[in-house]
């Protein structure tokens, strides 16, 4: 007897940040199909969008998920607002979902704590990736450093996870 399963679906999460944007596709709660990072220089918001839609057709998404940037608590500089918007103008035209979940709302579902840090719930999805994240677990951020690029890619991953921890 042939099982027909329902397919999974697809999800692409977008993590934007000051040098890019890191991103991940997932199935599933614990299928990572890919994530990496994209560098942009000069115009960031169109280089940005340009290689967000690559992804969005190259990927098929069912749903998007971004950081909600204007929820309440929110610091992301203007220039990631704008293209946060952008990019959710351009998926809804292709008729994909968009679900935005808040860093309030990440670090109470996957951490348990809305006080918890980045570099918590990057060492909690390296154990729980080992094969896809635990190579690319940036050390402990110092006071006097910057963000290691590779922490976009885990902000992509939890995003991913958290959206299907909810209730979505």
């Amino acid at each position: 007897m042939n099982r027909i399963t329902p397919k999974q679906l697809r999800i692409l999460t977008v993590a934007l940040s000051t040098r890019g944007f890191g991103f991940a596709v997932t199935e599933g709660r614990k299928t990572i199909i890919e994530c990496g990072g994209r560098a942009a220089a000069g115009d960031k918001n169109a280089q940005s969008l340009v290689k967000i839609r690559k992804l969005v057709d190259f990927y098929r998404p069912g749903v998007l998920v971004l950081q909600d940037v204007t929820a309440k608590g929110s610091r992301r500089a203007p220039r990631i607002k704008l293209l946060n918007q952008q990019v959710i103008e351009e998926v809804r035209k292709r008729n994909i979902k968009v679900s935005l979940i808040s860093g309030k709302q990440l670090r109470i579902l996957l951490l348990g704590d809305e006080k918890g840090t980045k570099q918590e719930m990057a060492e909690m999805l390296a154990k729980d990736f080992p094969d896809e994240l635990a190579s690319r677990l940036p050390p402990k951020r110092r006071p006097w450093t910057s963000e290691d690029c590779r922490m976009d890619i885990f902000d992509a991953v939890a995003l991913a996870v958290a959206f299907e921890m909810s209730d979505k």
